[in-house]
């Protein structure tokens, strides 16, 4: 009884922490799509998903990528999102947070990746 107790006590943390790690994606607004075309001027190739900070014609951005996994797979390594590289991004603008965009696909390189 006693070790059925732990792991219950253990599955739960690992739901209920997997389910903090991530977020659901209602919060950008899925009817406007964006494509911007500027430099890299931050970026993290790490969970849950990776980000590049775009300076922009139309602004500071900061762009929601696809977990590294997923990158890497379609292609996307993280050298190809190095400070200063331009790159375009389209995607989805957030709802409130006026300078974020969760991108659907980006061109890096001369190559365009599907990220959803």
């Amino acid at each position: 009884m006693r070790t059925s107790t732990w792991a219950g006590a253990l599955a739960a943390l690992c739901i209920s922490g997997g389910a903090l790690a991530h977020h659901g994606w209602s919060s950008y607004d899925s009817e406007r799509t964006l494509k911007l075309t500027g430099v890299i001027r931050a970026s993290g190739y790490e969970n849950p998903h990776g980000y590049v900070d775009l300076e922009a014609p139309e602004g500071k951005w900061h762009v929601v990528l696809a977990p590294p996994s997923r990158m890497e797979s379609r292609g996307l390594p993280e050298r190809a999102l190095k400070e200063g590289a331009t790159v375009t991004v389209e995607g989805h603008p957030h709802r409130t947070t006026q300078d974020e965009l969760r991108a659907e696909r980006i061109t890096a390189g001369g190559k365009t990746v599907e990220l959803r």
